[in-house]
């Protein structure tokens, strides 16, 4: 590929990931490869699930992504930005979430949405309609003016979520989205992670209910070992697995990269 359509491609992706490393020092283990030389792709439009087990390196890689990791070696463009040299520029195109996505405990959960807001440029009427708009969506009414640090833990969960999407980003990347969520609170923010396709956005989360995974994404990415085990739609995976549900094709693609990694 030359470097025109190199570049070409990266301005076309939402996530265009080449050659991912992450390396950390562990006391008692010495060095550790969380994440070895992994590729992903993510289209506008798409929605892309990343699995696997504890300490696969999902979190690790979506922090790279997201510009709040740096990696040891490779590249990220996200939205056309590289999460490297401007890793500011990519926090303003992208929404994320993780699992230590903090808020301020004395603030209101409206409070916490203008102040973002505000942060990302968004102004008074325009601000207030998005605020309002993101208290219907995610059925903060009862609690929007109750301060952070009284609320529970579904309830500080969706104030998060609503904090990551406030300005409306062309790519979310959200790690784990519905954890700590109720039945119907994780309805809601599936049905929302829905309606981004249709809108022309790039969601890549990761998640451990498989079920979610094989409802919501055009694409799935299998990670064990800090590596890329497969990528492919539920067809595509299925093929190479040799098994027919989410669960299954999971369980034989991560069995395999064990047997390989064991020698055995």
């Amino acid at each position: 590929m030359s470097l025109s359509q190199e570049n070409s491609t990266e301005v076309q992706l939402a996530i265009h990931a080449q050659g991912l490393v992450k390396t950390f020092h562990d006391p008692e283990r010495g060095r550790v490869e969380a994440v070895k030389n992994l590729d992903l792709d993510c289209r506008y439009g798409e929605i892309f699930g990343l699995l696997g087990p504890n300490g696969a390196g999902k979190t690790t890689t979506l922090r790279m992504l997201a510009g709040i990791l740096v990696p040891s070696a490779g590249r990220a463009m996200i939205a056309g930005t590289d999460a490297t040299a401007d890793p500011m520029g990519v926090r303003q195109r992208i929404g994320f979430l993780s699992g230590t996505t903090g808020l301020y405990p004395r603030l209101t959960a409206r409070e916490t949405l203008a102040y973002f807001g505000k942060l990302h440029g968004l102004q008074d009427r325009a601000l207030e309609a998005r605020i309002d708009e993101l208290i219907e969506t995610f059925h903060l009414h009862e609690f929007v003016d109750g301060r952070c640090e009284g609320l529970s833990t579904g309830q500080r969960q969706r104030i998060s979520i609503a904090r990551a999407v406030v300005h409306d980003p062309s790519v979310l990347i959200l790690d784990e989205p519905t954890s700590g969520l109720d039945i119907m609170a994780a309805s809601d923010m599936i049905d929302f992670v829905e309606s981004r396709r249709s809108s022309g956005r790039c969601v890549l989360f990761s998640t451990h209910i498989l079920s979610e995974a094989e409802r919501l994404c055009d694409r799935i990415g299998i990670v064990h070992y800090g590596r890329t085990l497969a990528v492919g739609n539920m067809d595509e995976l299925r093929e190479l697995a040799g098994c027919e549900y989410l669960d299954e094709i999971f369980k034989e693609l991560v069995r395999r990269a064990e047997t390989e990694a064991s020698g055995s």
